[in-house]
């Protein structure tokens, strides 16, 4: 039938066709033996099946006339012969048409008759082809046999004396009375065959057939059917335990699996294979324990139930009966099997979520004929790998990076379709020496995005990933996605968004936070040993630098994931950074506190003690961290950076209280602006006091105008990329930048106190004498000369 052609054309034309763009009026991507109807579907010729398809993974399948169930009759004393898209007719051995024809087409043409060596013999008792035809003598004394019997050929030279002797073919037997026929032994009827006790016996015409009892399969390197063959009784897989993970729902499980093996029977494959499905979807919906483990435990949870889950179905389809078996879940999860013995060229196995074409010789293997494929789609398995990170191949990154001229740090993936577990009853599928292609059906992607061809790779640890080597995606349109995989494994599409890592601003970012740490370390400085400065809000100062200067130390050294895997390390990092910034803000909302005291409650008290300070600066972030580790621990950190995951909300635990911070202190610097306004007006206003509280109100409201529009604009930092998020996202790497600046310039160097102590620092360092009265004239008479024009205006 050129089975091998016929795959190697058609994988051709899957290739071509998947990519192709369509004519107008007819579909490119026709299969040989069939025409094409219009751009959607195709027509088989004749003697090929289906009559029409609308697929690429479809193919025009040769259909065997001859075969069972028998539907041409060729009428009597012939037999059918099948051809590559038809049949044809010819006269059973030992008969003849009369025109002299080798063969016909139709039971009118048949003019089969007895050759002038042999008797006619009917289609059901003809001799096999295969037998060599022997010389035949006639015994003229005994009656002409009926014409269902088969003649017994005897030797054509006998003495009178002598009756003829009967030669009958092997699995033959010449009956002793006349007519002198040989007739079939029934070696299984009478104990002469070699069948082994795990097989049963199957009589034929001549010979005899070992099949596998019900329920049973060859042992590895025996076929069913030959008299050599050796069967094993088809049983339940045993499953290790869960991978310690003591949740109630995964024990349960586990014991609903146990109980299964133990009532196993090969003639309730069927109902045990359904039961397993069931018990997997009860385990895979139970709300709140599977989901409220860690994404490490999820992934050694779907690689544990993955594989033998997949390990279980191969062995239990093999004691299904042959044909096809369709199950579907009230869950939704679809189970598609094809059981064949026998099989050769190419084996379409179809469902909602998926369709695969594959080579009966991939289900086989090398030393098997019964084969089984079967494909499992869940929904719910998408749930417990939604967060999973996407590990590309490195051929995949050198194209994506001579793309986009940049490199690659990444790539976000999202789930589209379901998770669909493809098997073969051949184990050995690491390496396929036939690619098999997969149609998925999946949820419509984002423009910016790209559809991957992903399966899930099982790591060392247990867990695993999902990985595209081997995997070529061959086309996709109308939410389907053709992919192309040379081993079989879990299989989904996904859509992934890759990171490009922008030089510049990565450049930016660690030359500007240097400088920013720098001058962090000297505001840090200055506020510990500037004696003249020190007093409360000295305190707000130099614990909000000091968070800056952690927070930055750990963003700039840490916040790149650039392994893709969120880890220990990276959910370390993210927590801290979570910490240390809100840290900041909190000291920062004091800084409006302080204000508060100076000037709305001014003369009555100097502010909070330094206890409560400490309470609210350190201890509040150290609460809302914990509470949000508690609730939602896998939201530190995200394959691309160890930062807040943005999905479930879980980057509120840090824009609420960064929100609440910057609001109170709006109102606090509103309120402050109004008293001074009214102080100010005031006849006899305390003028001393009044520039103090002003220039204390001016530099907060600077102070929280730069901090707040920094993260402000941070918020758009991990988005997805665009031009207007690539803009924000440079501004606040610049303003990130400044910070350590701007606090170093408004805290200190406009700070004149300051300014003296660095003069006499200055000035003992290079071994001069520093004089406070020099120092002190010429500030005053730079203040006078500023103060003239004022007064004079007066």
């Amino acid at each position: 039938m050129g089975a091998p052609h016929h795959l190697l054309v058609l994988c051709t034309l899957l290739l071509l066709g998947a990519g192709a763009q369509k004519d107008k009026g007819c579909a490119r991507w026709c299969p040989v033996n069939s025409i094409c109807i219009d751009a959607n579907s195709c027509r088989c010729n004749s003697g090929f099946t289906p009559e029409n398809i609308t697929s690429v993974l479809e193919s025009c399948d040769d259909i065997n006339e001859c075969g069972p169930p028998l539907s041409i009759s060729c009428g009597k004393y012939a037999d059918c012969q099948n051809t590559h898209g038809g049949y044809y007719c010819m006269c059973s051995l030992g008969y003849e048409l009369e025109s002299g024809g080798r063969n016909f087409s139709h039971p009118q043409n048949n003019t089969c008759k007895a050759t002038a060596s042999m008797m006619p013999a009917t289609l059901g008792s003809a001799v096999p082809t295969n037998i060599p035809r022997l010389p035949v003598t006639m015994d003229p004394d005994g009656p002409q046999p009926a014409q269902d019997t088969t003649v017994c050929p005897c030797q054509s030279s006998v003495s009178k004396d002598e009756k003829p002797t009967c030669v009958c073919p092997p699995g033959f037997r010449c009956t002793p009375e006349g007519p002198k026929q040989c007739t079939d032994v029934d070696e299984c009827a009478t104990g002469q065959h070699a069948c082994h006790n795990s097989t049963v016996c199957i009589n034929t015409q001549g010979s005899y057939k070992c099949r596998c009892l019900p329920g049973w399969k060859p042992l590895p390197g025996f076929r069913n059917g030959p008299k050599n063959t050796i069967c094993q009784e088809v049983i339940f897989p045993g499953w290790n335990p869960p991978p310690g993970i003591p949740i109630k729902s995964l024990l349960r499980f586990y014991d609903e699996v146990q109980g299964l093996s133990r009532d196993f029977k090969p003639q309730v494959a069927e109902q045990t294979i359904t039961k397993l499905v069931e018990a997997m979807d009860g385990l895979l919906a139970a709300p709140g324990e599977i989901q409220d483990l860690t994404p490490e435990d999820q992934y050694l949870v779907a690689t544990w139930l993955l594989s033998n889950v997949e390990h279980t179905l191969r062995s239990l389809a093999q004691a299904l009966p042959e044909g096809s078996f369709t199950y579907t879940s009230r869950a939704g999860t679809e189970l598609s099997l094809v059981v064949k013995e026998e099989g050769s060229g190419n084996i379409t196995l179809g469902q909602s979520y998926a369709r695969v074409l594959l080579d009966w010789a991939v289900a086989t293997g090398h030393n098997a004929s019964y084969a089984v494929v079967g494909v499992l789609s869940s929904q719910y398995m998408t749930e417990l790998l939604a967060n999973t990170s996407l590990v590309l191949e490195p051929e995949k990154l050198l194209q994506l990076t001579e793309a986009h001229e940049r490199p690659i740090r990444g790539a976000r993936a999202t789930l589209l379709s379901a998770i669909n577990s493809v098997f073969v009853s051949n184990a050995d599928t690491d390496k396929l020496a036939s690619p098999v292609t997969f149609a998925f059906s999946h949820q419509p992607e984002e423009p910016g995005t790209e559809l991957v061809c992903a399966f899930w790779k099982r790591d060392g640890s247990g867990g695993g990933h999902w990985a595209t080597e081997g995997c070529r995606k061959r086309g996709s349109g109308q939410n389907s996605t053709t992919c192309q995989c040379d081993h079989l494994s879990s299989f989904a599409v996904l859509m992934a968004h890759y990171q490009v890592e922008d030089w510049k601003q990565s450049l930016i970012t660690k030359v500007g936070l240097s400088v920013s740490l720098v001058c962090l370390l000297l505001c840090i400085l200055t506020f510990l040993l500037v004696r003249p400065i020190q007093s409360s809000r000295t305190t707000v100062h130099l614990h909000l630098c000091i968070c800056l200067f952690v927070g930055s130390a750990i963003f700039l050294a840490g916040v790149e994931n650039k392994g893709g895997q969120v880890g220990l390390r990276c959910r370390l990092v993210a927590a801290l950074l979570h910490y240390f910034f809100l840290a900041a803000f909190c000291w920062m909302s004091l800084e409006g506190v302080e204000l508060y005291f100076l000037v709305v409650r001014v003369f009555q008290g100097q502010g909070l003690p330094k206890r409560w300070q400490y309470l609210l600066g350190y201890g509040v972030p150290l609460v809302i961290v914990g509470i949000s580790a508690a609730t939602n621990s896998e939201g530190y950190g995200h394959a691309a950076h160890c930062w807040l995951d943005p999905r479930r909300g879980f980057l509120w635990s840090f824009l609420g209280p960064l929100t609440f911070v910057i609001l109170c202190n709006a109102v606090i610097f509103v309120v402050t602006v109004w008293k001074l306004t009214r102080k100010f007006s005031e006849i006899n206003p305390d003028m001393k006091k009044l520039r103090k509280a002003r220039v204390v109100t001016i530099t907060a409201v600077a102070q929280l105008f730069v901090l707040g529009c920094t993260w402000g604009f941070g918020l758009f930092l991990f988005s997805p990329e665009s031009w207007h998020n690539t803009v924000l996202a440079y501004v606040f790497t610049v303003l990130n930048c400044l910070q350590g600046t701007f606090l170093y310039v408004l805290h200190c160097l406009l700070n004149k106190k300051v300014r003296e102590e660095y003069r006499k620092w200055a000035y003992a360092l290079t071994g001069n004498k520093y004089s406070e009265f020099a120092s002190s004239t010429a500030s005053s008479s730079q203040q006078t000369r500023a103060l003239r024009p004022s007064e004079s205006g007066m």
